[in-house]
Formats: C-alpha cells, sequence, structure tokens
C-alpha cells in the first residue's frame, strides 16, 4: 500500500484503532492493480486457447479444482486461516475477538460454459483483497471476517443451481445429495467423491443462519449502471421467478388443401400468444419483464400446418403478489387466444423462486459510505440470481454492483473497467470495518 492516508497498524489481539480508513484515491489506485492481476491470474484455470472461448470452470472438474485449490494456497499465503467444507466451499478466515461472530463475504467460483472472468470470480478476489487490506491495516478484528468461495452457483454442468450457497442454508446436504446427472451421465455425487468431497474428509457446511451478516460483490451483468453514470449498485433485493413450459394444441393439416378459415393453427395461436405476453409486460411497466426465450413447433415441415407448438417464459418481478398477479392475468389471456383460435393451451410451472429483500440497515449503510466516499450510488433491483437470495432468509444479507460494460456477461466479452472494480472493493472493505471492527449490528 502507498503511504498515502495509510492508518496505523494494530497487531493481532489489539483493540481495532478509532481512525477512519484513508483516503479513497490511495484505495481506488491500490485496488484497481490489484483487482485486474487477480482476475488474470484466476482466469487461467478454465481459460480456452483462445480469448473468444472464454472460462470454464465447472463443478467438480479438473478447471474447477485447481482454482479452489491455488485460491486456497493464495489466501494461506495472505495470513488467512483456511478450509474446506464437505461439498468443496472454500473459507479463509481472519478471526476476531469475538471469533464466533462472524461477518462473511464471498461469490461463486464456477462459470458458465464459454463465460467470462468477472461473474462470480469478482466477488471472491475483492473479498480476499478487501480481508488482506483490513488485515493489514487494522489488524484483529473484533468479529471474525471470513471469505466464501462457493462451489457451485451456475447450474451449468448440473441441472440444479446454488450447490454451494444451499449446502450452507440447509436446502441441500452432502450426504443427500440431489438425484442430478450432467450430459455425460455422471452424477453429483460421483463428481463429487471424485474431486474428494462428500466421504466425510471435512466438516460440514457451516450454518449461515450463525453468521452475523453476509456481503456479496458482484458484477451487475446489466446496462442500468453504465447508462446512468452510477460507480455502485445497492441492491434493494432480488426479483421472484417463475418458468412456464406451454403446449399449444391444434391440428396439423395439408398446407395446400387447408383453407386458411379452416386451419387450426398451432404456431399462429403461439405466436400470438407471444405478443400478447410482450404487450402484458409492457403494460405493467417496470420492473416486470417476461421472456419467451424457445419455440418450437410440430411436426415442422414446410408443406404443414403446425398441430402444435411448445415455448417457454420466464417471469420476473421483485414483488411476490404482483408477480402472482400478472401471472393469473396472462394464463387467462393465453387460454382465451387459444379458444378464439380452435386451440388449447398447457401451462406446466417448472422453476419457482420467491423475491428477497437485502437487509435494509445493511442498504443504509451502504448507501452513506458511497455518500462518504463520493461515489455515485443508485439503488436497484437484481434481475437476475445470486447466492445472496439464498442468504438473505437466514442472516442479514447485502449485495453490491458495479457496472457492466454494454450490460454484456456470460460471455468472453464480458468487461468491468479496473477503477469501477477498485471502487466496488472500497465499498465492500469499509462495510467490513464497520461490521467487524466497529462493531456495527445490522
Amino acid at each position: 500500500m502507498t503511504n498515502e492516508g495509510k492508518p496505523e497498524v494494530a497487531a493481532a489481539g489489539e483493540p481495532a484503532p478509532t481512525k477512519e480508513p484513508p483516503e479513497t484515491g490511495a484505495l481506488l489506485r491500490r485496488f484497481a492493480a490489484e483487482a485486474a492481476h487477480m482476475l488474470d491470474w484466476l482466469a487461467q484455470f478454465g481459460s480456452g486457447a483462445n480469448a473468444d472461448e472464454g472460462v470454464t470452470r465447472l463443478l467438480y472438474t479438473p478447471a474447477w479444482q485447481q482454482a479452489q485449490g491455488a485460491l486456497a494456497e493464495r489466501l494461506a499465503g495472505c495470513g488467512l486461516a483456511v478450509s474446506y467444507d464437505d461439498v468443496g466451499n472454500l473459507y479463509a478466515r481472519l478471526d476476531g475477538a469475538r471469533e464466533r461472530e462472524v461477518v462473511a463475504t464471498g461469490s461463486h467460483i464456477d462459470t458458465v460454459v464459454r463465460g467470462g472472468r468477472y461473474d462470480g470470480a469478482y466477488g471472491i478476489v475483492a473479498g480476499a483483497l478487501a480481508l488482506a487490506y483490513l488485515k493489514e491495516a487494522y489488524g484483529q478484528p473484533e468479529r471474525t471476517l471470513q471469505l466464501v468461495s462457493f462451489a457451485e452457483e451456475e447450474g451449468s454442468r448440473f441441472p440444479l443451481a446454488f450447490w454451494g450457497s444451499g449446502s450452507v442454508t440447509g436446502r441441500y446436504q452432502a450426504r443427500h445429495a440431489p438425484d442430478a446427472a450432467d450430459a455425460d451421465g455422471v452424477s453429483l455425487a460421483a463428481a463429487m467423491h471424485e474431486a474428494g468431497f462428500g466421504q466425510g474428509r471435512y466438516a460440514a457446511p457451516p450454518a449461515a443462519a450463525d453468521w452475523s451478516a453476509f456481503v456479496e460483490l458482484h458484477i451487475e451483468q446489466g446496462s442500468v449502471l453504465e447508462r446512468e453514470g452510477a460507480a455502485i449498485g445497492i441492491v434493494q433485493g432480488i426479483v421472484g421467478q417463475r418458468r412456464f413450459g406451454f403446449e399449444v394444441s391444434g391440428e396439423a393439416n395439408h398446407a395446400g388443401t387447408t383453407p386458411m378459415s379452416y386451419r387450426r393453427d398451432a404456431l399462429c395461436g403461439a405466436a400470438e400468444m407471444i405478443v400478447a405476453i410482450r404487450d402484458a409486460a409492457l403494460a405493467y411497466g417496470d420492473p416486470t419483464v417476461a421472456t419467451v426465450g424457445r419455440l418450437e413447433a410440430s411436426p415442422g415441415a414446410v408443406n404443414v400446418v403446425p398441430g402444435r407448438a411448445s415455448f417457454t417464459l420466464d417471469v420476473r418481478h421483485p414483488d411476490g403478489a404482483a408477480l402472482e398477479a400478472f401471472c393469473g392475468e396472462l394464463m387467462t389471456t393465453l387460454e382465451r387466444i387459444a379458444a378464439s383460435n380452435g386451440l388449447t393451451v398447457s401451462a406446466s410451472l417448472w422453476t419457482e423462486a420467491a423475491p428477497v429483500r437485502m437487509n435494509g440497515r445493511l442498504t443504509e449503510a451502504l448507501d452513506r459510505i458511497c455518500r462518504t466516499r463520493g461515489l455515485v450510488c443508485r439503488h436497484m433491483y437484481s434481475g437476475a440470481g445470486h447466492d445472496s437470495q439464498l442468504l438473505a432468509p437466514v442472516c442479514p444479507t447485502a449485495m453490491v454492483f458495479v457496472p457492466s460494460r454494454g450490460g454484456i456477461s456470460h460471455s468472453p466479452a464480458e468487461y468491468t473497467k479496473a477503477e469501477d472494480l477498485a471502487a466496488g472493493i472500497v465499498v465492500l472493505a469499509d462495510l467490513l470495518y464497520a461490521l467487524a471492527y466497529k462493531g456495527e449490528t445490522p
């Protein structure tokens, strides 16, 4: 660290000094260089031969194991106590005077196939740099500081998500792994055992309900912050989500001999429904979003009127009652369209997640930190799922976003400027300092 604004260093075991964190510019310069370097270092685990292949680091694969192992060594080298749990979550602790009171931060180490180098990884790198800085600058905290590199969040290898954070919140247990298999038929349990986990060699995951707080720093994965010129997004909550599959049934028939007025064209009915879904979401207004991501027609021949059509629907909203009302009204609209075209429509709900709010006192603290540091912030909702949505119901939780260039994510083109990365780490370090050194309570 530069000498500019550097605080006094407290020896381990001594009370934390009362001097406030140093001048913002010094920390921004430090963290900008360190974050860019460490993200490049972590990206080597799972990177393809060419830049356009991105990073692929799937749960329990060799790339994932190498990344977690290298990260463990690096964190241990910073003087942090490193350990795994039985599903492969990695922990790095800076023990406090009140050792059992834990303030945690972190994110996930896994990626999507051909993903970017910031999603998930930024939260891990930021936590590592923040803890190293706080240890160097202030010595032993009052509350224990803990970084968690969750084993899995994306659901890219197995058809389930949040395996890592779900294991600390009681959703999953290593000894009762869900019956899930990857594209090659390898089960989650088998992959876990092959990687050396799930065999009782490590302790069971800790109960996040015992943590004093959890803070996750993440790239936005959208374009709001960049468009509005804000350095920090303070997440108020994570939207609720429902995913449906719809099947529209009509009658397949000859394309040349069936008059237009006689047809029961399932694809035309589905198309009308899809337009109605868009119009309904626009009428409901922000922050409602509704997305049809896949559409298929059967029999799919150029000279046959489609007798069946199926499509998916993803609906999200931060308010549970609004989400329920929107979906209910939409079902009525789609049934009306089907009936008017001589069709039938059936729906299956295959994913449902309730909206989650972040802790109000932590979001207020983040707002104060941004104002004190002179960082432009915006309060917002997350339209994507994150580990924080599992943590928020069991312990005080906060989430912070930094801008994503062009809103691009889950892509090799994913990018956040070094100065934006640094601003997020400054805010994270300040909040951890307030919680772990000054004893503020969420």
